[in-house]
């Protein structure tokens, strides 16, 4: 639960975008990596190359490090949530690779000037107290003064080089599980809008601040072929990720896809954040709609999410133990939401049901 110490300060109103949605949309991205030098050191088994979501050092024959960093501004008002959420989704890339973290290192921008000190050290624990969860220490970090608070971690993780979860792993034939509900983006823009009626703000922090440790640990179970955590991209854009780095293609069932029931309601009155729509506009060149696929539906499924669950590929006869298993651990969602499928590298077909 959040402190009383902190005076009482919106945070969302101090930044002019929120989360996740701040980032720079795929289609601002992808070109701007593509011309980086190309990664040649043999002990890297994986860095920018597939868009996934850390990259991989090996160390020896039996251990590789995870190294991942995420930070932005607030997506909630309240300084130890905002904390929590951002560190709960910095570790998140760590679990979608299906390793292990180690340990993390802060990241602050504040407006020193314009907030307490008192937010900032509300913002930081709740950030360290995550990473508590998650049974490592935040052990040093860096702040620089900026406009907008800014928090996130630099998380250092581990995992066997041969047990490595990339998102170029996808094989026909697989099935597609999520572990948390979309709507994450629309409900944080009603909220910051005062236009959150439905008071659908603290059940939004509850499956943010959710860890994704136990989605791995269920995934390490049953197994898997490839993963990816849902974030800013949206759950088609970080899918499209995933079919383009292991050359298959996708089918997604709008109907099985699990959505907070107020997001449904806000997308319908046009509620969504600018990420939103630019995934939606990137998307097009990677994306197929059924006819009776609404509009809405679509911008729901390209919604950008901040520390969204895993989007887990593992062979469809395993799906129902996968379910089993997220179900018994009790992770925000456990749905089957589609399939890979043979095709063009990267596309995806959405449809209604399956």
């Amino acid at each position: 639960m959040s402190s009383e110490a902190a005076p009482r300060v919106r945070l969302t109103q101090t930044a002019k975008r929120a989360g996740c949605a701040a980032k720079h949309p795929p289609g601002y991205l992808l070109p701007l990596l593509a011309n980086l030098p190309k990664v040649d050191d043999p002990r890297v088994l994986i860095g920018s190359a597939t868009a996934d979501d850390a990259a991989v050092f090996a160390l020896d024959e039996q251990r590789a490090l995870v190294l991942t960093t995420d930070f932005f501004t607030p997506i909630v008002d309240d300084p130890f949530e905002f904390g929590q959420v951002a560190a709960a989704n910095a570790l998140s890339d760590v679990y979608a690779m299906g390793g292990r973290p180690l340990s993390a290192l802060g990241i602050v921008g504040f407006p020193d000037q314009d907030l307490p000190v008192s937010v900032l050290s509300e913002i930081l624990r709740g950030g360290a107290l995550k990473a508590k969860e998650a049974g490592i220490d935040v052990v040093g970090g860096h702040t620089i003064k900026t406009d907008e608070p800014i928090y996130g971690l630099a998380v250092v993780g581990e995992v066997h080089p041969q047990k490595i979860i990339s998102n170029a792993g996808a094989r026909p034939g697989d099935a597609l599980v999520l572990t948390k509900p979309l709507g994450i983006g629309v409900i944080a823009t009603a909220n910051k809008n005062d236009q959150d009626r439905l008071l659908a703000m603290p059940e939004a922090i509850r499956v943010m601040a959710t860890l994704n440790k136990d989605a791995c640990d269920a995934m390490l179970e049953v197994g898997a072929h490839a993963a990816t955590d849902v974030t800013g991209f949206g759950l088609l854009g970080h899918l499209r990720n995933v079919c383009a780095a292991s050359g298959v293609s996708a089918r997604v069932f709008a109907e099985s896809v699990p959505v907070l029931a107020a997001a449904r309601t806000y997308v319908a009155e046009d509620i969504a954040p600018g990420g939103t729509h630019a995934n939606w506009r990137f998307l097009e060149d990677w994306v197929t709609y059924a006819p009776d696929v609404s509009r809405e539906e679509q911008l729901l499924l390209c919604d950008a999410q901040t520390s969204g669950g895993l989007l887990i590929a593992l062979p469809a006869a395993q799906a129902p133990e996968l379910v089993a298993a997220l179900t018994r651990r009790g992770t925000p969602a456990a749905a089957v939401v589609g399939e890979i499928v043979a095709g063009p590298a990267g596309r995806i077909e959405v449809a209604k049901r399956g």
